[in-house]
C-alpha cells in the first residue's frame, strides 16, 4: 500500500479551516511568524481537536506528516 499524498489544502480541510488557496495563505499570513521553541501542534490559535490531530499525526510520522511538516517551515 502506498501513503496518500495530502495538499495542504486537504489539511486544512481536514483540520476544519477555510480550505481554499486563498483563505491557507491567509491563515499562514496570519499566524506567523511562530517561534521557533514552539512546536507546532502547541500554537495557540488551534483548537483542543486541531492540537491533537497534528500531535498525533506528527508523532507517529502518518501521512499527514510531510505536509503537517511543510506548513511548520511555512509558520517560522
Amino acid at each position: 500500500m502506498h501513503a496518500q499524498q495530502h495538499t495542504m489544502s486537504n489539511l486544512f480541510a481536514q483540520l476544519g479551516l477555510p480550505s481554499e488557496q486563498a483563505a491557507v495563505e491567509n491563515f499562514i499570513a496570519t499566524h506567523r511568524p511562530l517561534e521557533n521553541g514552539v512546536a507546532l501542534y502547541r500554537a495557540p490559535f488551534w483548537s483542543a481537536a486541531q492540537r491533537a490531530f497534528l500531535k498525533e499525526e506528527i508523532i507517529e510520522d502518518a501521512d499527514w506528516s510531510a505536509v503537517i511538516d511543510e506548513l511548520n517551515g511555512r509558520l517560522r
